[in-house]
């Protein structure tokens, strides 16, 4: 009787080592789950953090182009346009302060839609007559999976 015993523990037995498979296969799966997630929101964070640098280097390239033309004033508050007065390497000496700064914003405003995300980024450079002159420069972009859009100002006074 004793065997009778060992072979029903035996057969009783048989589903359990499944169950804790399957188990531990979930267990494992939920886990993997999560560090899934995690790459995705850290690959985010990386892509977010380069458009972040991008605005400000952008935002610091207007302060430098403005400091190199002082005279041109509220004529970088006016309308991007293409005067001609970037020429190849040289730059065109019959342009006008204002001239340069119409070139200077159409230049700076294609390269942030170019390299923000959103193509559509927008760009402003605020001009309040000073002393000190105050120019407020604001680069704005839209993230993808960001509900708002994102912006980075800085104010150069001159």
């Amino acid at each position: 009787m004793p065997r009778h015993d060992t072979r029903s523990r035996r057969r009783g037995m048989r589903g359990a080592t499944m169950i804790e498979t399957l188990v531990a296969l979930v267990v494992l799966s939920i886990g993997l789950l999560g560090i899934a997630a995690l790459f995705v929101t850290s690959m985010r964070s990386a892509r977010s953090s380069v458009s972040r640098l991008h605005a400000i280097n952008f935002v610091s390239d207007m302060s430098e182009r403005i400091r190199a033309n002082p005279t041109a004033k509220a004529a970088y508050a006016g309308a991007p346009a293409d005067m001609g007065c970037i020429g190849g390497a040289l730059y065109a000496v019959n342009c006008t302060p204002a001239q340069m700064a119409a070139t200077d914003l159409f230049v700076w405003t294609a390269q942030v839609n170019a390299l923000l995300p959103n193509a559509n980024a927008q760009t402003s450079v605020v001009f309040v007559a000073g002393p000190p002159d105050i120019y407020t420069i604001s680069v704005q972009w839209n993230e993808p999976g960001e509900p708002l859009p994102l912006s980075y100002t800085a104010n150069l006074a001159l």
